[in-house]
């Protein structure tokens, strides 16, 4: 089952300001595995199909370093097609001493990093939906730790890592807000998603089309966290695919009769959430 095509709403492309463009282009080419889909002056766009750009890494003049305990990314997340994708994306920055982290989410099996900025990335492969526990609209997911062992049973001895295969996609972006219930009000009552799982007061996961999550938000950087400041390291902006003029036009309508400012201009749609993101909105084509 695909979560991130027609019917469903789904992130497809992630947009970072980083400090030093060469050194990211040169991990995300080389440590994770994008190709290079084209370039500016200031502005790198990568793909892993050779025909979608999902991925821009951006060096703003007068950049500014990261600043913890602000809205915008806690990490965005790349979804391989395959157990032994990851296996092998592991393997590789093992081999090139990248520090990670893991877990079982029983949904997924997913490892994190860093890139050089400090940009949080997830790694991960979706289990088979027909094994995910719902109880109601809620999914069960999990924070256990990672089997490496079996997961690195995948690789076998002629496989080599190259790069990322070309049907990974944005899987999900998880967000700090300033407070989860006005974010909640705007990702489900504008944007049209599902709330299908919460962590107490601190966390929601939504999704459309009963994934595990296509977005989620959090205040671990502080109840009342504040927007990051212009030019500043991080998440310039997201983009939502929706699955129809029909269905974005919805959405433009939620939006703005919940006072939610909307800018239209060329065809293209941004808006911003309560914490200050930007995400645009556009249509599958």
């Amino acid at each position: 089952m695909n979560f991130h095509t027609a019917p469903h709403t789904f992130v497809s492309a992630v947009h970072l300001l980083v400090e030093d463009l060469e050194r990211s282009f040169t991990f995300y080419t080389e440590l994770l595995g994008f190709t290079l889909f084209d370039k500016s002056d200031n502005q790198i766009r990568l793909t892993a199909d050779n025909l979608h750009p999902i991925l821009t890494i951006e060096q703003p003049k007068h950049i500014k370093p990261k600043v913890r305990r602000t809205t915008g990314l806690y990490h965005f997340a790349i979804l391989l097609p395959r157990r032994s994708d990851l296996a092998k994306s592991v393997l590789h920055l093992r081999n090139n001493q990248w520090p990670i982290a893991s877990s079982d989410h029983h949904v997924s099996e997913a490892i994190y990093l860093s890139d050089p900025d400090g940009n949080g990335i997830e790694l991960y492969t979706d289990r088979d939906p027909a094994l995910w526990q719902w109880q109601k609209e809620q999914v069960h997911m999990t924070v256990d730790p990672l089997d490496f062992e079996s997961l690195l049973s995948e690789i076998h001895e002629d496989t080599e890592w190259s790069r990322i295969p070309p049907e990974t996609e944005i899987g999900h972006i998880h967000l700090h807000v300033s407070h989860i219930d006005e974010a909640e009000r705007f990702y489900r009552d504008a944007l049209g998603f599902d709330v299908v799982c919460r962590y107490g007061a601190q966390a929601s996961f939504l999704s459309t089309g009963k994934y595990h999550h296509h977005i989620a938000i959090n205040t671990w950087a502080g109840v009342g966290a504040p927007t990051p400041t212009r030019n500043e390291v991080g998440l310039k902006q997201f983009t939502l695919i929706y699955p129809s003029e029909n269905a974005r036009s919805q959405a433009i309508y939620a939006l703005h009769q919940k006072s939610f400012e909307v800018i239209e201009d060329n065809k293209k749609v941004l808006t911003f959430d309560p914490s200050g993101q930007t995400i645009e909105l556009d249509i599958l084509k």
